[in-house]
């Protein structure tokens, strides 16, 4: 049975080491992401009355918020536990451990700071944002599948996939589902979205929308925390904190077309007076 699958290599997580520095695949895939958000911003910049030096600022910050909400984000998710017998837990960062939704979180304080100190609306802010994020998703979803982790369910398509440490049975490979849903999918939706005049707020209730929807649907795909398991065995907790990403990124749009409406009808009456 395993002849007919792919059996995925051992890879070392570490691509080399220049004394006690090291860099990994993961770090590598989080770089790229970075590189490739601060190139695409700088297209973007004419858009706004920001300047580059700015940008920059709005960028690391969000970075950092990415780092830092992120491994909060999982410990507190996924390893409460684990946190209170070990506090310290934390901080130790080379045991791996990140969450988007976390990282989302981080990523929200981060852009609501930079608004607050530019006198920038948030919601503007967010929708220049919101299309830069794909490509760091998809590169660390390349990252999840370089370092054989967040593997999926086992199943018996023919593309399936034999991982290390994940026993003998063939699973999902659903960190490339994410790969081109999260990353690829999602890039090109709100890119096409954004080209286009769009009301306060639509592009990021857009992302949330369709990040939330496709991390719902792939979670179907992907083996549950063995220490959560699903709930009433049907939902992951991937899918409970995916819920409120669809519905606020949906009533973000709802709101952000009904304002846009009301200021067009404001306009045409003020018109008909003149």
């Amino acid at each position: 049975m395993n002849d007919s699958y792919y059996v995925f290599p051992q890879i070392d997580p570490i691509i080399f080491s220049l004394g006690p520095v090291s860099l990994r695949w993961y770090g590598l895939m989080y770089l790229i992401g970075f590189v490739a958000a601060f190139w695409l911003a700088g297209k973007r910049l004419s858009r706004t009355n920001w300047t580059k030096e700015q940008l920059s600022d709005m960028l690391f910050w969000g970075f950092l918020g990415v780092i830092l909400g992120g491994r909060i984000g999982y410990v507190f998710f996924y390893q409460f536990s684990t946190f209170v017998e070990d506090p310290l837990y934390l901080f130790k960062i080379w045991t791996g451990g990140m969450s988007f939704h976390g990282g989302l979180i981080g990523v929200i304080t981060a852009l609501w700071w930079f608004a607050r100190k530019t006198n920038s609306g948030f919601l503007t802010v967010g929708d220049f944002v919101a299309p830069l994020v794909p490509i760091g998703l998809g590169a660390g979803r390349v990252g999840n599948f370089l370092n054989a982790e967040l593997w999926g369910r086992t199943t018996d398509v023919p593309w399936a996939v034999i991982f290390p440490n994940a026993g003998s049975l063939p699973r999902h490979p659903s960190q490339l589902y994410e790969f081109a849903l999260e990353g690829v999918a999602l890039f090109l939706i709100l890119w096409l979205f954004s080209s286009k005049p769009r009301p306060t707020g639509a592009v990021g209730g857009m992302f949330l929308l369709g990040y939330g929807s496709f991390r719902f649907i792939i979670e179907y795909f992907r083996e549950p925390d063995q220490h959560i398991g699903l709930y009433q065995d049907f939902i992951s907790r991937g899918q409970i904190l995916s819920l409120p990403m669809v519905i606020g990124g949906l009533l973000i749009i709802l709101w952000a077309y009904k304002q846009k409406s009301s200021v067009n009808n404001t306009n045409v009456k003020s018109k008909a007076k003149a």
